[in-house]
């Protein structure tokens, strides 16, 4: 009878087996390449040679196979961003200045800062931070900061404005008019008077958005500027602008149709979506279906020979990745924004709740984890930085209230995009060519 030994090593053996094959069978799953093989090796050193040798095939694999898979946001907006890669310094003449509004969000001016110091090493450009002088400089000692800021001065691609009192993110609009040296209208004169060529803000978006109304003002013929979200897509390459996301409660046909102008000339200029489709977000594919705002802005896109108009978008149909533009009132569209912020969060839950119990459901969970988390993030609207003010005369990013550090780097990206792309000229054309359609049908 052969020595029990051999027989107690042959149950590791199959188990290490298995893991190799569920491992192989899900190869998107990568960050966890490294703990899973230490994890393998030490069970080797019980299981015997046989199992030695498949964990050192399945280190092997995992290295050679999956390393380049692993996923690093900030690589991933660099390459996104089609500019220098990890080995390419950034020409310091192809830089474009940012204003940032520092005071503007739940955690400014810390982690705003904290943003911007990572995107002026990630990014073409230079920021002009403006800000409260005592709450900065707070901030700075709180976060340890101080010497990649003074760096970062020295070089020329941070600078520093004082402001007067903020904008709180639960005053009115309005009072963009009474604090005439908060942050926010200072980072708009900087945009009006050409010392920058975007301008970014986390804070109170319609104190954002008022502020920028007032300072830049809108674009000819464009009668109310609207809010434009970048969703997600089932393809990972492409994603949908929706507009209005919040700014328009009460719509006109008028409106909707001067948005869709808008939306296909960002999208074909920044996102190079050489021929956008346009949606209506309504309620039925179908021509006939929807309430009064639809029925009547329906001829007015069909009619318009400056874009292709692909008819009208149910709700599953917005990230199906069928349009490139949809556009809605913003009461709509911001209902469809909140909501897919949830989705991510509550997606992974769900899965979460439904992973078997016991050591096979802790072992799937653990190489899952990561995987779930990109679905969460990709889902999630704040991740993706901020969206677009489009309608008025310059380039407006507002950002998420609870921005932090990588939703400031994206949300820049997303400035530095549209700025560098001469989308502005080509709004200016057309807002000088006018939409001679759009006053009758609002009448």
């Amino acid at each position: 009878m052969p020595p029990k030994g051999p027989e107690k090593r042959a149950k590791p053996s199959r188990a290490i087996r298995r893991l190799v094959i569920w491992y192989r069978r899900n190869a998107a799953v990568t960050s966890l390449v490294d703990s899973a093989t230490s994890a393998a090796s030490s069970a080797a050193n019980t299981a015997g040679n046989v199992a030695g040798t498949a964990t050192s095939v399945a280190g092997n694999m995992a290295n050679t196979v999956l390393q380049p898979l692993v996923f690093d946001p900030l690589r991933r907006l660099q390459r996104g961003l089609g500019g220098p890669g990890e080995d390419t310094p950034i020409n310091d003449s192809d830089r474009l200045w940012v204003a940032v509004d520092g005071m503007g969000g739940d955690h400014a001016p810390g982690p705003i800062l904290e943003g911007c110091l990572r995107a002026v090493e990630l990014l073409p450009l230079r920021v002009r931070f403006v800000a409260e002088t005592t709450l900065l400089q707070a901030a700075v000692t709180a976060m340890s900061l101080q010497d990649e800021l003074n760096e970062a001065v020295a070089r020329g691609l941070i600078e520093l404005v004082a402001s007067g009192p903020s904008v709180g993110m639960n005053e009115e609009a309005t009072v963009v008019r009474k604090k005439r040296d908060a942050s926010i209208n200072k980072a708009m004169d900087l945009v009006k008077q050409g010392e920058a060529t975007a301008v970014y803000s986390a804070g109170n978006s319609g104190a954002v958005m008022a502020a920028a109304i007032f300072r830049l003002g809108r674009l000819k013929s464009i009668d109310r500027p609207a809010i434009g979200a970048l969703f997600p897509t089932k393809d990972t390459e492409q994603q949908v602008l929706v507009l209005d996301v919040g700014a328009n409660m009460d719509c006109k046909p008028a409106y909707l149709h001067q948005w869709a102008l808008l939306g296909h000339i960002y999208s074909r200029d920044v996102l190079q979506v050489a021929q956008p489709r346009i949606g209506l977000v309504n309620i039925g594919e179908e021509e006939c279906k929807g309430n009064e705002l639809c029925l009547r802005t329906y001829p007015l896109l069909a009619e318009e020979e400056r874009f292709t108009f692909a008819g009208n978008c149910e709700g599953r149909d917005i990230l199906s990745g069928q349009f490139d533009v949809v556009v809605c009132d913003g009461f709509t569209g911001n209902v469809l924004l909140k909501f897919l912020e949830s989705v991510g969060s509550v997606l992974l839950d769900v899965i979460k709740e439904e992973l078997p119990r016991g050591r096979r459901g802790k072992v799937g969970s653990a190489f899952l984890i990561n995987n779930l988390r990109r679905i969460k993030k990709r889902l999630d609207h704040a991740e993706h930085g901020g969206a677009l003010l489009l309608g008025v005369n310059g380039v407006c990013v507002i950002g998420h209230g609870s921005s932090k550090a990588l939703s400031v780097l994206s949300a820049l990206r997303l400035a530095h995009s549209a700025a560098s792309h001469g989308v502005m000229a080509n709004l200016h054309a057309l807002s000088e060519a006018g939409s001679p359609e759009a006053p009758v049908a609002c009448d």
